[in-house]
């Protein structure tokens, strides 16, 4: 992707705009990281379905849901996604760098963020440090610290019910509006979110050893914290099941690295920029459904199975768009001019966490 044209001497950059608010140390505690290092993605054993949906997700900008047992990835998998996104443009550089020098958390000796950042607060943070607040002029919170990198949040059905509502607006139009007796301010909050959760309180719940003790009527108050306006936004849903012992002694072989996977999600950008080029929208997550269903459209019989399931009621008019996004994005990562038959059925198998016996590797490489 190009650099953009840099703005003119003496003119603020319109996309910069309302950044520059006073205010210092609002990162402490959110787990916010600039540039650090992530370890490879070879390193997780097993979990091809995963793999496959952290490239979808990079590729695409698709947000993504984690869940299974304690122990199985899901935090090592989600660590991994912020090395495998392209590099920042020079404008999203200046975004980034301008929120995070705001908030007080750039580096000395780092003039210019140039990968995407990565934040994970804590189950405990309250409204004001996820979406920004505080006395005064107002501070940026963990989605504008995220800001065209990944926002993850770990254990999310342990977050209030307030602090995961107010994402849905940062989630819905990639900014957040902030108003305090000092101003109003308008923050960038444009991100990938990861949302990563356990079946039940103890973790145990659906486990084959039977060793879950909560009632049915827990489980269900427990899944039922992440609500479905959140959960509608959200393009992939994966379950993540303990490693088997095969996959864990490095029996399956050594999975695609980190620097192999991050050149296919480029070439997936890349080809997904030339298509949407002369539109209002950079990532296929963003595409509306209409432009989907009538200006882009899939092979001949690609839709068979998405018919099949919305009839059976297993998939609503919004969900098939859902699916449409993320079949194109796996197209995109398997070279093809438009999605196939294999492509939907992933995109669908990703969507529902249904398996429909479609091949879990998108392209990769060993």
């Amino acid at each position: 992707v190009p650099e953009e044209e840099p703005t003119e001497p003496g003119r603020p950059d319109a996309g910069l705009a309302g950044l520059l608010v006073p205010g210092a140390g609002v990162g402490a505690g959110l787990g916010a990281s600039i540039e650090g290092h992530v370890p490879d993605l070879a390193d997780v054993a097993g979990q091809q379905t995963a793999r496959t949906a952290l490239a979808v997700a990079a590729a695409g900008g698709h947000h993504l849901l984690l869940h299974g047992p304690p122990g199985a990835g899901k935090t090592m998998l989600a660590e991994r996604i912020p090395s495998i996104l392209p590099p920042l443009t020079r404008r999203e550089s200046l975004e980034v760098t301008a929120v995070h020098s705001v908030a007080g958390i750039l580096p000395p000796g780092e003039p210019l963020v140039r990968s995407a950042p990565y934040c994970a607060p804590h189950h405990s943070a309250t409204m004001q440090s996820l979406v920004g607040g505080g006395n005064g002029m107002p501070r940026p919170g963990a989605v504008s610290l995220a800001h065209r990198g990944v926002l993850f949040l770990d254990e999310a059905p342990e977050f209030s019910g307030k602090a995961l509502d107010a994402l849905r607006q940062p989630l819905e139009s990639g900014h957040v509006v902030i108003a305090r007796s000092a101003g109003v301010v308008r923050l960038p909050a444009r991100f990938l979110m990861v949302l990563a959760a356990n079946p039940c309180p103890c973790g145990r719940h659906g486990q084959k050893d039977g060793a879950c003790e909560c009632p049915p009527s827990l489980v269900r108050r427990y899944q039922a914290r992440l609500s479905g306006p959140l959960l509608d936004r959200v393009d992939l849903r994966v379950g993540v099941e303990p490693v088997q012992r095969a996959d864990l002694l490095g029996q399956g072989g050594r999975g695609e690295s980190t620097e192999a996977t991050a050149a296919r999600v480029r070439e997936a950008r890349e080809r997904a920029t030339a298509r949407l080029d002369g539109t209002p929208w950079t990532t296929n997550s963003e595409v509306p459904g209409h432009e989907l269903r009538t200006r882009w459209m899939v092979s001949s019989g690609a839709l068979a199975a998405a018919e099949r399931d919305m009839e059976r009621g297993l998939l609503t008019a919004r969900g098939l768009d859902r699916v449409l996004r993320v079949a194109w994005t796996v197209a995109d990562l398997s070279g093809h001019d438009r999605p196939a038959p294999g492509d939907v059925d992933l995109a669908l198998q990703l969507r529902t966490g249904i398996d429909r016996g479609a091949p879990a590797l998108v392209g990769e490489t060993s």
